[in-house]
C-alpha cells in the first residue's frame, strides 16, 4: 500500500504543484510531527560523538524525516570538490575551477559528484560556494570561484545545473561569509549598494537557476544574525528574489535564537536538536507563535523534496565511484585550471615547456613536491585514494629523464642538487594547516552552550543508533589523519598571504644556481611574490589540484597541454593594496572596494591582474560588434595565431567614464572559453544581461540603468593593453 508521502509524489508527477501537495501532506501531520522536522532530529550529544569519531565521513545526515507517513527526509552530504563521505572522486577546488572560467565543464563537475552522492543515499548535496572572495587571507577561499560577482555566480550556476541532474543543491554561505576565525561573531556592516551590487548578484544568479536550498552563513549582517535575519531571508531571498526552496542552518552553532529563526523564514536547524527545538516548543504552548508558522516552514521543505522526487532518486551502484570517467574529468580539470603566470627565456627560449633530452636531470623540491594536498581538512575534505602527487605525475610522464627529490637536504644539499640537475621545480605554498575551515574552540560560541540540552532523547538517540547501523561508508584510517580530534583540521584564515620563510629560501637558493627554475605554487587563492619572482623565469598557479593533480601539471609543464587558466582574482605587488583584514575581528565593514576594482581605483598596478593567464600560442581578437534588445551581445573574431593549440578567455568589461555614481572602472559582465587549433578563427558570442549593468537605487530598493555613454572593453584580461573599445548611448534612465 501506497504511503501518503508516495501519493504525494504522484500528484506531483501528474500535474499538481509541489507547494499545493505539500500544505495537504503536512495538514495531515501532528503538531509534534511538523515540529519534528524543524531541526536535524538527531540528539546532539550522540550526534557531536558521531561527527568528531568519523561520522561526517561515513554517511549523510538526514532531517525531516516523518515515519507514518512515509516521508523519508533529506540527506545531507558535503562538497564542494567531491563526496565527503567513504572514498571519493576528488576534483581540483572550487577556485581552480573558477580559473577555467567554464560554466559547461563546472556542469560536469556537478553532474560527476551528483553521481557518487547517490551511491551513498545522498540527496542534498553542500557545495555550491560561493561567498566572494574578499580578501585572499580568507581561509576557505578555496571554496569559491574568486573575486568577481559575475564569475562566481556563472560558475555556481554550471555547478548547481550539473549536480541538480540527480540531487538538490545547496548555495551557502547566505551572506558576507568571507572570514573565518572571527565567522562565530563578527558582524559585518554593509551599505545596501556594496550589498547588491557586489555581495549578492552571484546568489541571485543561482536562486535564478532553479537551486533547492539556501543555507545560513554564521555571521551577523548590519547588527542581525544571518540564520534569523528578515531583511536577508524574509525580504531579499523570499521577497524580492521569489525563492520558493528551503532554508537550512549553517551546522553547528549555526543558530542563535530558535524562534527568531523560525519567524524570519529558517526551515530547518542542521545536523542536530539542538538550539531551536525547546525554545519553540516553549514559545507554541504559550501562545508566541502559531502552528501555522512551523507549517509554513515544514511545507516549504516538503515541497521541495517533492519537485525534485526525493525518496523516488535512482541509487547510483559503487562502480560510479572513482570511474575511470571520473577520473579522466579530474585530470581535464585540472589541467584547465592550471595558470601560467610567468614563462621567461633561458639561453635564447622560453623555459617552458620543457624540452628534456632522454636522460636529463630533473631536481624536484619542496615539502609538497610529494604530499598528498588536495585542500582544506573540514566539512569540504575528500577521502580520494591513491592521489597522484607532483613528483609521482613528474615521474611518470619524464620516465626517460632522472627524477631526484631529497626532502631531507638542507639549503645547502638542495643548492648541490639543483646546480647538478638539468631544471629544477619548486613546489611551495600551503596545506590545510594553514588555511582552510576553521575548526576549533570559539570564545563566541561559549555562551550557546547552554542552550543545548543536557541529555539525548533516548527515542532520538535509539533511532540514530539504528541509522549509524545501517548507513556506515569506510574510508582507509590513512586518508582519515588530522590534525585534531582524528576528524578535522584546525585551518583558518592565513596570517600571511607571502609564501613561508622557509620556501621563499628554497626558492631562491635553487635559483640562485639554476636558471631553468620552475616555480608552482599550491594555494587557495592569491600569493603575493614580489620578494622573489624576479629570481626565478617560471611560474605555474598549481592550486590543489585534486586527486590525478600531478598528471595535470606534467602535462602543463611538457606541453602535452597547452596551459589555459586564467586567475580568478588579482595578484597585488603588496598586501597593502588590498582590503583590511582582521582575522580575529569582531565587527568590520565591507566597502564596495576590493580586488582589481580597489586596485583600479587606487592607482596600484596589479603584479597579475584579474582574468590573466600565459599560453604557449598567441592568440589576436578583432572585429567587435554590440547589439542590444533584452540582453547585450558582443561580437567578435578570435584567432590563434602560434603553432600550439590552445584556449583563451574572451572578456567583456563594462565601465563609466562619466558617472556620477561611485562604479567600478571595469566591471565584468561576460566572459567565454574559446577552443582554438593553430592557425584556427572563430566567431564569437558573449551575451551579458541589462541586469549586469544595473545600479542600486537606495531610495526606492529597485534597480535602474544609468543613461549615457557605456564604455565597454573586450579583453583577455582586466586592463589587457590590446583590449579592442566598443561603446554603447543609453538615451534615458531604464528602470528594471
Amino acid at each position: 500500500m501506497a504511503t501518503a508521502y508516495e501519493l504525494a509524489l504522484e500528484k506531483v508527477k501528474n500535474g499538481t504543484k509541489p507547494e499545493v501537495v505539500a500544505a495537504e501532506l503536512v495538514d495531515s501531520m501532528t503538531l509534534e510531527e511538523k515540529v519534528h522536522c524543524l531541526d536535524g532530529a538527531v540528539p546532539f550529544w550522540i550526534g557531536i560523538k558521531d561527527i568528531t569519531t568519523g561520522g561526517y565521513h561515513s554517511r549523510p545526515f538526514r532531517a525531516a524525516k516523518v515515519e507514518r507517513l512515509g516521508i523519508p527526509g533529506f540527506h545531507f552530504s558535503d562538497g564542494p570538490r567531491g563526496v565527503v563521505v567513504g572514498e571519493a572522486t576528488a576534483f581540483p577546488v572550487s577556485m581552480a575551477r573558477g580559473a577555467t572560467f567554464d560554466p559547461e565543464l563546472e556542469t560536469r563537475v556537478g553532474d560527476a559528484i551528483g553521481k557518487e552522492l547517490r551511491t551513498i543515499g545522498a540527496d542534498l548535496y553542500g557545495g555550491i560556494c560561493v561567498n566572494l572572495l574578499r580578501h585572499p587571507a580568507w581561509g576557505r577561499a578555496q571554496e569559491t570561484y574568486g573575486e568577481d560577482p559575475h564569475h562566481v555566480g556563472e560558475m555556481g550556476a554550471g555547478l548547481t545545473r550539473g549536480a541538480q541532474r540527480h540531487v538538490m543543491a545547496t548555495l551557502k554561505h547566505f551572506a558576507l561569509n568571507s572570514m573565518e576565525n572571527a565567522r562565530f561573531g563578527v558582524d559585518v556592516t554593509v551599505d545596501e549598494r556594496t550589498l547588491h551590487e557586489v555581495y549578492l548578484p552571484h546568489f541571485k544568479r543561482i536562486v535564478d537557476e532553479g537551486v533547492a536550498c539556501v543555507m545560513t552563513a554564521y555571521n551577523s549582517v548590519n547588527g542581525h544574525w544571518c540564520s534569523q535575519s528578515e531583511e536577508l531571508l524574509a525580504e531579499i531571498l523570499r521577497g524580492e528574489w521569489g525563492f520558493t526552496g528551503f532554508v537550512i542552518s549553517d551546522w553547528i552553532f549555526g543558530v542563535r535564537d530558535g524562534v527568531k529563526s523560525l519567524q524570519a523564514g529558517l526551515d530547518v536547524e542542521m545536523p542536530y536538536r539542538m538550539i531551536r527545538n525547546a525554545p519553540i516548543v516553549a514559545a507554541l504552548a504559550e501562545g508566541l507563535i502559531t502552528e501555522k508558522l512551523v507549517a509554513s516552514a515544514v511545507t516549504r521543505t516538503i515541497a521541495t523534496m517533492l519537485k525534485f522526487n526525493i525518496g523516488k532518486l535512482s541509487v547510483r551502484d559503487r562502480s560510479v565511484v572513482l570511474c575511470k570517467e571520473h577520473l579522466i574529468l579530474s585530470q581535464e580539470v585540472a589541467e584547465k585550471s592550471m595558470v601560467l603566470l610567468k614563462n621567461e627565456s633561458v639561453g635564447g627560449a622560453t623555459l617552458l615547456p620543457l624540452e628534456l633530452k632522454p636522460g636529463s636531470k630533473i631536481a624536484m623540491f619542496g615539502r609538497l613536491a610529494a604530499a598528498r594536498n588536495i585542500g582544506d581538512g573540514g566539512s569540504s575534505d575528500v577521502m580520494a585514494p591513491n592521489v597522484v602527487t607532483p613528483l609521482i605525475g613528474v615521474g611518470e610522464h619524464f620516465s626517460n629523464c632522472e627524477v631526484v627529490y631529497e626532502p631531507g637536504a638542507n639549503l645547502e644539499e638542495q643548492a648541490r642538487l639543483a646546480k647538478q640537475s638539468d631544471v629544477a621545480i619548486v613546489v611551495v605554498g600551503y596545506t590545510k594547516e594553514e588555511e582552510g575551515e576553521f575548526i576549533g574552540d570559539s570564545e563566541d560560541t561559549v555562551d550557546m552552550v547552554k542552550q543545548i540540552p543536557r541529555q539525548d532523547d533516548p527515542v532520538l538517540a535509539s533511532e540514530y543508533e539504528k541509522y549509524m547501523r545501517e548507513n556506515h561508508h569506510y574510508a582507509p584510517d590513512e586518508l582519515r589523519i588530522k590534525s585534531r580530534n582524528g576528524t578535522f583540521s584546525i585551518g583558518g584564515d592565513r596570517e600571511s598571504i607571502r609564501l613561508l620563510d622557509a620556501d621563499v629560501q628554497m626558492i631562491r637558493a635553487v635559483a640562485k644556481v639554476q636558471p631553468r627554475t620552475i616555480v608552482v605554487i599550491v594555494a587557495g587563492s592569491a600569493v603575493v611574490m614580489s620578494e622573489w619572482i624576479n629570481e626565478v623565469p617560471a611560474v605555474v598557479m598549481g592550486w590543489y589540484s585534486g586527486i590525478n593533480g600531478g598528471r595535470a601539471l606534467a602535462n602543463i609543464l611538457s606541453g602535452a597541454v597547452n596551459p589555459s587558466g586564467r586567475l580568478p582574482f588579482v595578484i597585488p605587488h603588496d598586501e597593502s593594496h588590498l582590503p583590511f583584514f582582521d582575522r580575529n575581528a569582531k565587527k568590520i565593514t565591507y566597502d564596495y572596494w576590493h580586488g582589481q576594482w580597489k586596485l583600479d581605483r587606487d592607482g596600484n598596478e596589479a603584479m597579475f591582474p584579474f582574468g590573466f593567464g600565459c599560453s604557449y600560442t598567441q592568440f589576436l581578437v578583432s572585429s567587435p560588434t554590440i547589439e542590444t534588445n533584452e540582453v547585450v551581445k558582443f561580437r567578435c573574431e578570435v584567432s590563434n595565431t602560434g603553432s600550439r593549440d590552445g584556449a583563451t578567455v574572451v572578456q567583456v568589461y563594462a565601465g563609466r567614464n562619466d558617472s556620477l555614481l561611485e562604479r567600478p572602472k571595469r566591471r565584468l559582465v561576460a566572459f567565454k572559453r574559446v577552443e582554438l587549433r593553430a592557425g584556427e578563427t572563430k566567431h564569437v558570442e558573449c551575451t551579458a544581461s541589462l541586469q549586469s549593468l544595473a545600479t542600486r537605487d537606495t531610495k526606492t530598493h529597485s534597480w535602474f540603468i544609468e543613461d549615457g555613454l557605456w564604455n565597454f572593453e573586450i579583453a583577455q584580461f582586466s586592463g589587457d593593453p590590446k583590449a579592442l573599445p566598443i561603446e554603447l548611448s543609453i538615451s534615458k534612465r531604464i528602470d528594471l
